[in-house]
């Protein structure tokens, strides 16, 4: 396994180096399709070239936010002509598990659209949550909006750190795994709460 994910980082890397801004906004569009190709990987490197002067760090950013942007749509167009049906049959392969479909539904009857703001900040659920807003029907304009906005402020958050880190930008993928799971357990936490509120009213 380590084999293999060592393969797709050297891959990843490669692209992002011959494509420059182009590989970054293709690559993020690529993961907002909820296909596994993580940001934490492509988005750190970006940095690292920012901080060898190949690439610029708002051009890097803002790349990055684009592509996240567009992917996203595609998978609200998704959510949205494939309806609850098709999540249930098939969002399980993409990354949109009945847990996460309850969680993010919950979070958009809470929230509302600003469930698609605070969930582009969140590692585990930022790929998959375009799915059931595109199904929820929730306002494109705002959906593009503030799916731009969360995807801009993570893309900020990673080119810098990739630019702090330079040539050890790696260390950034590894320390994010670490805290998908926590993350995932405090938000299933938050939902429990929620309904455990609501029960007891």
């Amino acid at each position: 396994m380590a084999g293999l994910l060592t393969g797709i980082v050297l891959k990843v890397t490669a692209f992002i180096a011959s494509m420059g801004y182009w590989g970054i906004g293709t690559l993020m569009a690529i993961e907002s399709c909820n296909i596994p190709l993580a940001s934490e990987v492509t988005l750190p490197f970006g940095g690292y070239l920012v901080s060898i002067g190949r690439l610029t760090f708002f051009g890097t950013a803002l790349a990055g936010a684009i592509g996240g942007t567009v992917g996203s749509l595609v998978s609200y167009y998704i959510g949205l002509f494939g309806g609850r049906p098709f999540l249930d049959r098939y969002g399980r392969y993409l990354g949109a598990t009945p847990g996460r479909l309850a969680l993010a539904e919950a979070w958009f009857n809470r929230y509302d659209i600003l469930t698609v703001f605070f969930t582009r900040l969140l590692p585990v659920v930022r790929t998959f949550i375009s799915l059931p807003a595109g199904v929820a029907r929730v306002n494109i304009v705002l959906f593009t909006f503030y799916t731009f906005l969360g995807t801009l402020i993570w893309s900020l958050f990673l080119v810098y750190v990739g630019f702090v880190l330079g040539a050890h930008w790696e260390i950034v993928s590894a320390y994010f795994h670490r805290f998908d799971l926590l993350l995932l357990a405090a938000a299933i936490l938050l939902l429990a709460y929620w309904v455990w509120r609501r029960c007891t009213r």
